[in-house]
Formats: C-alpha cells, sequence, structure tokens
C-alpha cells in the first residue's frame, strides 16, 4: 500500500470514529428529550457537507457537537443560502451556519459565536493578481457564491454588476472556471482548495488574501437569551478542549 492511501485510509478512520462519537453524543441526549432545534446550513464542503455520511464538515461538526452538548439536538435544513439567511433572520430561536459577520448582515441576525477565521482571495487559471484593483482591471466576469460574503465583498469594493457573476454556493464556480465562462473566482481558501483538486489537476493561481473574516453560528434576530448562552459557552468549550482544532485537522490535515 502507498503512503498516500495508508494516509487516506488514516484520515477516513478517523473522521468515522469522530462522526460516530457525535451520533452517539447525540443520541444519547435523544434519552433525555432534549429541546429540538432547526439549522440552516449549506453544502459547502469542507466547512458544511450534507452528506452526513461524509461527516458535516468543520463547521458543521462544531455545531452539531455543540448543540448537543448543551443538550438540544439539530433538525437541519437546506435551502438556497440567500433564502435560508431571509428566512432565519426573519423567524424566531432558528440557527444558520456558517455565517460571515459582515456590516450588511449585522443588524439581521444575532452572533452567537465565532467557529473559525476565513480568508478569501482570487483564484484563476492564468491570470493572478494582487490587489481588489488589478482584478477589477483584469477579470470581466467573477465567479461568487450567491447570497454569500464574497458577493457583497465585491460589491463593497466597487465592482460593477457586470462582473460579478453569483452563483449556487457548491461546485458551478469552479466547473465554470474550468470551462472558461469565468475569468476568476471569489471564494473562501479552505473551501476552494478543497474542491479544486477533486475536479482537475490544472494549477489554481491564488491571489493575496483579500479579505478575512470570522465564521459564525447564528441566530435569528429574535432568539432566546438562555439559547444564546447556552450555545455560546458550548462551542467556547470545544474551543478551549481542544475538540474544535482536532476537527479541522481532521478535514484540512497539514
Amino acid at each position: 500500500m502507498s503512503g498516500s492511501s495508508r494516509l487516506s485510509n488514516a484520515y477516513t478512520t478517523a473522521l468515522c470514529r469522530f462522526c460516530l462519537a457525535v451520533s452517539l453524543l447525540m443520541a444519547c441526549h435523544a434519552g433525555g428529550e432534549p429541546s429540538p432545534l432547526e439549522l440552516y446550513i449549506p453544502d459547502a464542503p469542507p466547512l458544511t457537507l450534507v452528506d452526513s455520511s461524509q461527516g458535516h464538515g468543520i463547521v458543521g461538526e462544531v455545531v452539531l457537537t455543540a448543540i448537543a452538548n448543551a443538550g438540544y439536538i439539530a433538525h437541519i435544513h437546506v435551502l438556497p443560502w440567500a433564502r435560508s439567511q431571509k428566512h432565519v433572520s426573519e423567524k424566531q430561536d432558528i440557527l444558520i451556519t456558517p455565517l460571515s459577520r459582515t456590516p450588511e448582515r449585522e443588524d439581521r441576525f444575532t452572533w452567537i459565536a465565532s467557529v473559525m477565521p476565513m480568508e478569501r482571495a482570487f483564484f484563476s487559471i492564468d491570470r493572478p493578481v494582487s490587489s481588489f484593483e488589478q482584478a477589477k482591471k483584469t477579470y470581466r466576469v467573477i465567479g461568487v457564491g450567491l447570497g454569500s460574503a464574497q458577493e457583497e465583498i465585491l460589491r463593497a469594493q466597487g465592482f460593477s454588476d457586470e462582473q460579478i457573476h453569483p452563483l449556487t454556493i457548491g461546485d458551478n464556480p469552479a466547473q465554470m472556471l474550468l470551462k472558461g465562462r469565468l475569468d476568476a473566482w471569489f471564494n473562501g481558501v479552505p473551501e476552494s482548495q478543497y474542491i479544486w483538486p477533486k475536479m482537475s489537476e490544472r494549477k489554481l493561481f491564488m491571489s493575496p488574501v483579500m479579505s478575512r473574516a470570522e465564521l459564525y453560528l447564528a441566530c435569528s434576530k429574535q432568539c432566546s437569551a438562555q439559547l444564546v448562552q447556552d450555545l455560546r459557552k458550548a462551542v467556547e468549550t470545544l474551543r478551549d478542549d481542544g475538540t474544535l482544532a482536532r476537527i479541522q485537522q481532521l478535514y484540512l490535515p497539514q
């Protein structure tokens, strides 16, 4: 067996064991009739994954573990990301993750806890850039996730509607970049570096990091103070005891 195969098998085994531990933990809490919570996530690997057979991603695993540890049980929902945000912000006591805390979103949600930082950059096949100004002059069409913080950031930086091409969060921007239908992809660094090798062996050029923001577990604007306190404490406990770092290592081994 090759070294890469052994590494892949070890990663899969570790991830399966962790997911089993999370499942058992949630089952134990379920026996005590925990309060149900609605949780909205996108399919945005490696941050959140909808297919639970592969785990729920870095942020997904952290949030689900925190919810279980706090004595609740999560019911996961998936909608187009812009619709998820609108729905959660207008309802009461509904959770959403991973959500970047941007000025445009600040007053629409209750911000429970930061889970991890997110760096964003431009990705291209043949024309790397080093600044927003250079990107404006170089790229005619830039793919971003519909309803994502990336879209908000480019608009705030003065990119035109013609340059910004919103797409469904997931693989579409990478596919269109490969087909030459996009000049660049403005996206989170972990997600892009996770997706690209699964789609192509071509070199992907990355700009310097253009934006940094924290990814949060958030709640509706109208959210129970007790719920916020319980989940905030649970997330911080996972950070303090090293669980959060271990989850990150499972999905993004160095």
